[in-house]
């Protein structure tokens, strides 16, 4: 396993930032990886775990190892009850995983079609997409603690799953490496159509099964996302912010084109995007970054941007959020400092 230095990162990061990494390295199995762990010479480095960074901000160089798991393998496994067992390596793409399941009539991932990254990624930031999470299919998660080296098996409680948010982004943040995900899919899966313009674009189909869920969802995001390989971005800069039900009454009342989204009897969930694009922030330029014309909640460099300068855009638009409407963003990307 070769370990490179000063290795150039601009590929491996959706934004494009002209980053480089001290020491990199691409293990293909848990040999490689508790050897490359227990070297003392990066004992006392920082540790970032990456997969496509698809949702990641580098402020600059990282002065620390990178480890990129390489881990491919896919088992899987029909019982009787119409479930589905699949073992996915971490190092797998993420839409090559939904690809394989849709291909063999597994439901369960349909809805998360076209999400950029890898499988070991994807239940560090519970991913989402037109009301389906994948922690609704995660079994168990696998892992390698960096310091000790034993492998850790985490049930789907464990994971302790929240909003773009798990066990693995807080107290367990860098002091793993994510090997395998085990999913439990269904030969029979009950499909989930109602979110977004999902019904819409469904509703003139004789038939809808999980090719169709995925079709439709791949044209709802290439309408709606700009691609990381035409302009640098991270899909959703921020989250949708939470608020009391009667806030969000409030704001109905004033702007009655705000669409909302129920979480519990109490709560209430808002665009991100509509409050950004309240505040003028769509298409608008900040040097050599953006917001998106199209799409309010994305964030791009258009060419030469650095980090520093998306979280100074950043800031200016929490700011003006918090001054119009009294919330405050939350965001979905992780900063690597």
């Amino acid at each position: 396993m070769q370990i490179h230095q000063h290795y150039p990162l601009k590929a491996q990061n959706t934004f494009g930032f002209e980053v480089k990494a001290r020491y990199y390295a691409e293990p293909n199995n848990l040999d490689k990886l508790k050897t490359l762990l227990s070297d003392t010479s990066f004992r006392e480095l920082p540790l970032l775990v990456l997969g496509k960074g698809s949702n990641l901000l580098f402020r600059r160089d990282f002065e620390g190892l990178v480890i990129h798991p390489k881990f491919t393998e896919i088992k899987a496994t029909v019982s009787g009850n119409n479930e589905v067992t699949i073992s996915a390596g971490a190092g797998i793409i993420w839409d090559d995983l939904v690809v394989y399941c849709v291909a063999n009539g597994w439901g369960g991932l349909e809805n998360l079609s076209g999400i950029p990254g890898t499988v070991g990624a994807a239940p560090v930031q519970n991913i989402g997409a037109y009301g389906v999470e994948v922690k609704d299919s995660i079994a168990e998660v696998e892992a390698i603690r960096t310091d000790t080296l034993e492998t850790i098996r985490f049930t789907n409680a464990d994971c302790r799953f929240g909003y773009r948010d798990s066990i693995f982004k807080q107290e367990w943040k860098n002091k793993l490496v994510i090997t395998k995900v085990i999913f439990r899919l269904s030969t029979q899966a009950e499909l989930k159509m109602h979110y977004g313009n999902l019904s819409e674009l469904l509703k003139p189909l004789p038939n809808v099964g999980i090719r169709e869920v995925r079709e439709a969802v791949l044209q709802i995001r290439k309408e709606k996302l700009p691609n990381p390989a035409e302009i640098g971005n991270a899909g959703s800069f921020f989250k949708n912010p939470t608020v009391s039900k009667a806030k969000a009454e409030a704001l109905q009342a004033a702007y009655p084109q705000l669409t909302i989204y129920p979480v519990d009897d109490d709560r209430v969930k808002i665009p991100a995007g509509w409050l950004i694009e309240q505040c003028g922030w769509k298409g608008k330029l900040l040097g050599r970054v953006g917001v998106h014309k199209s799409q309010a909640l994305v964030l791009v460099n258009y060419g030469g941007g650095t980090g520093e300068e998306v979280l100074q855009l950043a800031a200016a638009i929490w700011q003006s959020v918090a001054e119009r409407f009294d919330i405050e963003l939350e965001m979905e990307v992780n900063v690597v400092n």
